[in-house]
């Protein structure tokens, strides 16, 4: 058995029991064809096959050519579906569903800078497109993809941001156009749960790791990995003092299968890992996992001050979910690695 199998394998071993509201179902799941959606569509692939749940999964896709050429397997599987069309003015597909999953909009912090009235609409107009879709399809439950970013800059003094915070991005700044843009969407799941009485789960998801993950966007540790595969030094941009934490890929899918299924309608959940470092000590364990231990470079000078944190409380998760962390730091960044490898 592969690696990605064995994770699956996990996945499937923590949610088996969830799955059999599903059973002879379909779902629409948007975003389908990123990190969170091909993990989606991994699991529920998995599980359909193995407990013989008869599900059908369709995903809303603007580049169905590209998915098949990235994941033919799960392109091939039978019990995909592809729906072409944009998530802020799709057609709504035939007949009725069960569950709609809403994961579009990555957290492009490219698209951010550069066009934030397209990343504000993309997601504000999806989410409302979408939570139309859930309405008129007669599903009964939606799970919406947020963002640790609806919470703006976790004051130092808060090791762990919890889902009670107050706090919110700065509406002057045109780079809060993505945590807005979330909380946005997260109100719509509060007025369409209020109005047609969808169940609206919200999972604000903070950082992760594991196959799949850009090697190429803003995400650290994702660039320390593409260091580490080219060759070294590992190279750490600032000055390596800002926190954060990194859930494995194989954990974010139970999470949000269980969020799903069992959340509480219209109560966030943090996801993520609670095990917070500085950037540097994160690189350091890039650096060292797997056999040639590469170099690693902070090229950023220290200049003191509070340290910058983004690392959620995930108490919420635990308690009301029995939710918790089960692959470490080290363990994720090597499977990631061999992923790569295979």
């Amino acid at each position: 058995m592969n690696a990605l199998s064995q994770d699956l394998e996990l996945i499937l071993d923590q949610t088996r029991d969830i799955w059999r509201e599903i059973r002879g179902e379909r779902l629409l799941i948007t975003g389908g064809t990123g990190f969170f959606g091909v993990w989606l569509l991994e699991s529920f692939c998995w599980a359909n096959a193995r407990l013989n749940l008869d599900a059908t999964a369709v995903v809303l896709t603007r580049r169905r050519e590209a998915f098949a050429a990235k994941a033919p397997h799960l392109a091939a599987d039978p019990s995909v579906r592809f729906h072409s069309g944009d998530v802020r003015w799709f057609e709504f597909p035939e007949g009725s569903f069960s569950h709609v999953i809403h994961a579009a909009t990555s957290a492009s912090a490219k698209l951010n800078e550069n066009d934030p009235l397209l990343m504000l609409d993309t997601i504000v107009q999806g989410a409302r497109r979408t939570l139309d879709f859930a309405v008129a399809s007669g599903a009964r439950k939606f799970l919406l993809t947020s963002s640790g970013a609806v919470y703006g800059p976790q004051p130092s003094e808060l090791t762990q941001i919890p889902e009670t915070y107050g706090g919110s991005p700065d509406t002057m700044d045109p780079g809060s156009a993505y945590g807005e843009g979330k909380r946005m969407a997260e109100l719509l799941c509060a007025i369409y749960n209020k109005r047609h009485y969808t169940e609206t789960k919200i999972a604000r998801c903070f950082a992760f790791v594991g196959p799949h993950l850009p090697l190429d966007s803003h995400f650290a540790i994702g660039n320390f990995i593409r260091d580490r595969l080219e060759g070294g030094p590992i190279q750490v941009q600032g000055d390596g003092t800002p926190y954060r934490s990194y859930l494995y890929a194989a954990d974010l899918m139970i999470w949000l299968w269980t969020i799903l299924f069992r959340g509480k309608s219209c109560c966030p959940y943090n996801v993520g890992s609670e095990d917070g470092l500085p950037i540097r000590d994160i690189a350091r364990t890039v650096a060292e996992s797997g056999a040639g231990k590469r170099d690693m470079q902070v090229l950023g000078i220290a200049v003191g001050g509070p340290r910058q944190r983004y690392v959620p409380c995930t108490a919420r998760a635990h308690r009301d979910l029995s939710l918790t962390q089960l692959t470490p730091l080290g363990e994720a960044v090597k499977k990631t690695v061999g992923w790569i490898h295979e």
